[in-house]
């Protein structure tokens, strides 16, 4: 999972783009990267490890010239995540120089790095799934060149050809020099992205005519005054020249919406919306259809008090409390100056940050019977952690529940969830999660439960990527061979 953003301006667009990486720091905080493109075609790129505020000095964002940029945060899920060489965008010289950004995973790289090396005769110098896709579509781009100069048709058709090579999901938005800024989305829409526009205001804007940007949240358009135009479709391609001008069309050939569920139970801001879904709205349908689960398996009278796991399960909890009649409270106080521990590689780093994190309110817990929602639980280490501090902290009895079902499975298209023996659910009864977290008890919401609140009152999505859940991978290019590979790989 990264956040990504691209911007086509009639003035400078290197501090919006920083701004917008701000907002989608969420997304990732391994590393960052901003690239613009002057008039002239030339390229302007700085990328560095850490955040954003971190990241950047007065000097190198004045080096980003340029009317048309993109830019990246990067949690790693391909490649090694201490790496700076990892980091975004990864720039290719030919066809006319190409940098690209990318949301998603790729799961065929074995196949496409032998193609690229023994085909289509080009250098790979990472392990990065990004550094693969822009090489193809570099390929297939110069494949597609007919004349001198280069059209939006031919820039279709090369994604066409991209869709076909291509397994897994991304997101991508690409620089293409002197000629304007390219986006696409995979044939499922499993990682978003989103399209908008404003009259231009920038200076050199004095003849009219409108400012682009795609990026991976809707919230991002918002606090930048860009109108909401659309989410780019799945398998669409959407060009934006140099000076403005959009041009799209459809690139695959049997695209299906089935957008990653994942987004809205964790990852994406609550203040986002996504394939016409708001996430805020859809965390607080969790909690009421958890709601009822939780009554159905805790005995009567074992809750005093509801607590959220700060902070993205909140609305989920709110709407359990006022389900359930039982009274809110907030327990646990956050740190907001270090980073979420989801995101985190290692699980020696993410058992050390816990406590760094959240801090236990012994007021808020002493002789008290406490239910504990979070958004979902993965590895177990965090829950197991939290619920020992609410012990320490003087409750009575703990019952945690999550608004996700049990992660069994692993997750392939973006999210670092790629062993399932780091699953604290995987070969695991719900009575033995309990018992290994540590829970008096321990309630998980349905997977139907999570589908319906999720799509409710959504008529254009019908389908959900639940593939951790349920280990339905939509792309129906996942094989047993290829977890076991992936699984390989991470333990060596």
């Amino acid at each position: 999972m990264c956040g990504i953003v691209g911007m086509v301006g009639q003035g400078p667009v290197n501090q919006e783009i920083y701004d917008a990486l701000l907002l989608l720091q969420h997304r990732g905080q391994d590393s960052t990267g901003i690239s613009t493109s002057e008039a002239n075609g030339v390229f302007h790129l700085f990328k560095a490890k850490g955040q954003v505020r971190e990241a950047y000095r007065t000097r190198d964002m004045r080096s980003l010239l340029g009317n048309i940029g993109l830019g990246h945060v990067r949690y790693a899920t391909q490649g090694v995540a201490s790496s700076e060489e990892e980091a975004q965008p990864f720039y290719v010289n030919a066809p006319y120089g190409i940098v690209l950004v990318h949301n998603g995973n790729l799961t065929n790289t074995r196949e496409l790095t032998d193609e690229l090396f023994h085909k289509d005769r080009r250098h790979l110098n990472t392990s990065s799934d990004t550094e693969l896709l822009v090489n193809v579509l570099g390929g297939e781009l110069q494949a597609t060149i007919s004349g001198l100069e280069l059209d939006p048709d031919q820039v279709f058709e090369a994604v066409a050809r991209v869709h076909e090579r291509v397994e897994g999901s991304y997101a991508a938005v690409a620089l293409i020099a002197g000629y304007g800024l390219l986006a696409f989305r995979d044939p499922f829409g499993i990682r978003p992205l989103i399209l908008g526009t404003r009259p231009a205001t920038g200076s050199g804007s004095g003849s009219g005519g409108y400012e682009w940007v795609v990026a991976s949240e809707s919230l991002v358009l918002e606090n930048a005054g860009f109108e909401v135009v659309r989410d780019v479709e799945p398998g669409e391609a959407v060009f934006i020249t140099v000076d403005g001008k959009l041009h799209t069309r459809q690139c695959a050939k049997s695209p299906q919406l089935v957008p990653c569920s994942f987004e809205y139970v964790y990852l994406a801001r609550p203040d986002s919306i996504m394939n016409g879904i708001s996430v805020y709205e859809a965390r607080l349908r969790m909690g009421e259809r958890l709601a009822d689960t939780i009554a159905k398996h805790t005995p009567p009278g074992s809750i005093d008090v509801v607590m959220p796991i700060p902070d993205s399960a909140r609305p989920q909890a709110m709407q359990v409390a006022r389900k359930l009649g039982i009274e809110y409270r907030e327990g646990f106080y956050k740190n907001r100056y270090v980073g979420r521990t989801f995101i985190m590689p290692g699980q020696a780093v993410r058992k050390k940050s816990v406590r760094q994190k959240l801090n236990a309110m012994s007021s808020e817990f002493k002789g008290k019977n406490v239910l504990l929602i979070d958004d979902s639980i993965v590895r177990g280490t965090t829950s197991r952690q939290i619920i020992q501090m609410a012990r320490d902290a003087g409750a009575l009895s703990v019952t945690f529940a999550s608004a996700a079902p049990p992660v069994r499975f692993p997750h392939v298209y973006g999210i670092n969830m790629p062993s399932r023996q780091e699953l604290v659910a995987h070969g695991r009864t719900i009575p033995e999660i309990a018992e290994e977290l540590g829970a008096d008890h321990l309630v998980y919401q349905e997977i139907d439960d999570l589908k319906a609140a999720i799509l409710e009152g959504t008529p254009d999505v019908e389908d959900l990527d639940m593939s951790c859940f349920d280990g339905r991978y939509v792309t129906g290019t996942v094989t047993e061979e290829y977890l076991a590979w992936v699984e390989d790989v991470v333990a060596s």
